[in-house]
């Protein structure tokens, strides 16, 4: 890639970006929906947090892979990483197409497997490109923007239950299948809106080719293949930067806990808020669609807060910043104890979703600083690591924990989830950075480009 890269305008940045609404639209609808999809065909509640293990296996064995893979691919055509946004697009799509057609609870674990695959094989990529395409000075503007689509492509996915009875869907299973219409046709437009955003951005971004086409070949050749990857991603874990390190914890703490809200959020509401305990109460679908309306918000705050962090950043540094969002989240979740009304849950959303902006984006710009540039892929996707690790401890975890520490009560593990964003905040301090390195990353103003 370009040493000296050119500063791009605000809308190249948004176009290399546009591919991230579909992946997110696909996340948002997976996030909603899977739990309630996991019990409309009997799964046991204590069995849910197993059954969201495809997730965070999926992204330990194929993000760092796809990241070493991409990381050593060049065509003139179609780039270093346009091929990897297309081909989990496509996966992905037909996942999101057959997933609300499940019969039984095996169809819809396996096509969650699938379905997650697909988007760790479009997302890394995406995360890469940042480093790949931007220079030091733009990144933050960069991961913000795509923070931005990550909450509005979610809000998009959320409000389907809302925008899809118009249209004249019903809120309640009809015919052979135990799905409602309205999830149906939001996983049906899902598929269109992940392979459109991708082509959008395939079609409006170039790429840079490598510096030195020689020397980049050479490398091809004695490294190439998934084996080749599988040593790279060895190499990279040996020389892993300090900053990456210290990181862990953070990232620890936010992912242990983070899986808890999509588990358990939709079964909480209609639990205290519609007196739901089972689908077959009558307020168990009011409850998801009023779950979809809390991640709605949940996302607003998202993409309402993330083109403040650079400038927030810019005065009181990338630690604090993420520590100040990161209590607030968790101060959101601690709310919901405090109140039956479902209004209490679409507020601690609203402050999760502030949260949930600088988790999309604040870590990748520590993180981004501090790699080689030649390895911008293959430590994105061991970053990814540290996300999936600590989601695959917690799905370990808590199915012994459901009915004995957290009462068997799926409130009581949102709760948990904010106290786990506490001691992320806390670890935020443990990250070291030199203020050089700080104050590189944020000279952007207000304005945005």
């Amino acid at each position: 890639m370009m040493k000296n890269k050119p500063r791009l305008t605000f809308w190249q940045i948004w176009n290399m970006s546009f591919g991230f609404l579909g992946i997110q639209y696909g996340f948002g609808l997976q996030q909603a929906n899977m739990s309630p999809i996991f019990r409309y065909l009997n799964a046991d509640e204590a069995a849910i947090p197993a059954l969201w293990l495809a997730g965070p296996m999926t992204g330990l064995l194929v993000q760092p892979v796809i990241g070493a893979l991409s990381d050593r691919t060049w065509s003139p055509r179609w780039g270093r990483r346009k091929p990897f946004f297309l081909t989990g697009a496509i996966l992905t799509s037909i996942a999101l197409i057959l997933m609300p057609n499940s019969t039984h609870l095996w169809m819809a674990a396996s096509l969650m497997w699938i379905m997650d695959a697909g988007l760790n094989v479009t997302m890394e990529p995406f995360r890469a490109f940042i480093g790949d395409k931007l220079n030091v000075e733009q990144r933050t503007m960069g991961f913000a923007v795509q923070s931005f689509f990550v909450g509005f492509g979610q809000t998009l996915a959320n409000l389907m239950p809302y925008i899809l009875p118009v249209f004249g869907l019903t809120m309640v299973a009809s015919g052979n299948n135990n799905i409602p219409d309205f999830v149906r046709y939001s996983f049906y437009i899902g598929a269109i809106a992940m392979v459109g955003a991708v082509l959008w951005t395939v079609y409006t971004t170039d790429e840079y080719p490598p510096d030195d086409m020689a020397e980049f070949e050479r490398q091809k050749r004695e490294g190439g293949g998934v084996a080749g990857a599988f040593t790279e991603v060895v190499h990279a874990l040996r020389e892993m930067p300090s900053t990456m390190k210290q990181l862990w914890w953070v990232k620890f703490f936010t992912w242990y806990g983070l899986p808890l809200m999509w588990q358990y959020l939709s079964l909480a509401i209609a639990r205290h808020s519609f007196d739901a305990t089972s689908t077959s109460s009558p307020g168990f679908a009011e409850g998801t669609k009023w779950s979809n309306l809390c991640f709605a918000l949940f996302n607003v705050g998202c993409f309402g807060i993330s083109f403040l962090l650079p400038s927030i950043s810019d005065k009181i540094g990338r630690r604090a910043t993420h520590a100040l969002f990161l209590v607030l989240g968790g101060l959101g979740f601690v709310s919901m104890l405090f109140s039956n009304d479902k209004n209490i849950f679409a507020f601690g959303m609203t402050l999760v979703g502030l949260a949930w902006g600088s988790i999309m984006s604040m870590p990748y710009v520590m993180l981004s600083n501090s790699v080689p540039q030649e390895r911008m892929g293959v430590y994105m996707g061991i970053f990814n690591g540290f996300i999936v690790v600590p989601q695959i401890v917690n799905m370990i975890t808590i199915p012994f924990l459901y009915d004995s520490l957290l009462g068997s009560d799926p409130r009581n593990a949102l709760v948990l989830c904010g106290v786990c964003l506490f001691l992320a905040a806390g670890a935020c301090f443990l990250v070291k950075e030199d203020s050089k390195s700080e104050k590189a990353a944020f000279p952007i103003g207000a304005g945005g480009h």
